[in-house]
């Protein structure tokens, strides 16, 4: 199975079952329109599928923030709109999961900060240059993934979390 597992936020992390990861930079540049993060978004999804396939893909579930936060959150949870839309188009099943549920997986904590989510990303991953918390992040949603599906704890996809 070909997983695809997102960070979505405009540095998105991300990282697939054959190995890839990274961070792909969404931002908006000047003079062009909100818009064009989502469709950067989905030209990435495009060239993934292209080149490597998904079956699945697995993401962090926009959820609630802090008041601080708050275009943070609404820029996330329009990239969950696109990715579910691509899925659907795509023929591809999804499954969000919670940023506590992924924090525990990765350092036994569910409110680990950035810095420990690197570091153990670091020593689960040492062959792996981590650029920064989106790709680490991204890492551990595929390794909980990878892990909820062969044990076949999931009882399916298409759920948003």
């Amino acid at each position: 199975m070909n997983i695809l597992a997102i960070d979505p936020a405009t540095k998105c992390g991300w990282a697939h079952s054959c190995g890839e990861s990274g961070t792909w930079d969404l931002s908006v540049r000047r003079d062009e329109s909100a818009g064009m993060r989502l469709i950067r978004f989905r030209g990435k999804l495009q060239e993934i599928v292209s080149n490597v396939g998904v079956d699945l893909v697995v993401y962090e579930a926009a959820r609630h923030a802090a008041p601080n936060m708050q275009g943070a959150l609404t820029v996330q949870a329009m990239i969950q709109g696109v990715l579910v839309t691509w899925c659907e188009d795509n023929h591809a099943e999804y499954r969000g999961v919670s940023p506590s549920e992924v924090k525990k997986h990765a350092t036994g904590k569910g409110n680990a900060n950035k810095d420990l989510m690197i570091a153990a990303a670091r020593e689960r991953w040492p062959e792996v240059r981590i650029q920064d918390d989106n790709q680490a992040d991204a890492l551990w949603i595929l390794d909980l993934a990878e892990q909820l599906y062969a044990l076949g704890l999931d009882e399916g996809a298409k759920q948003t979390g």
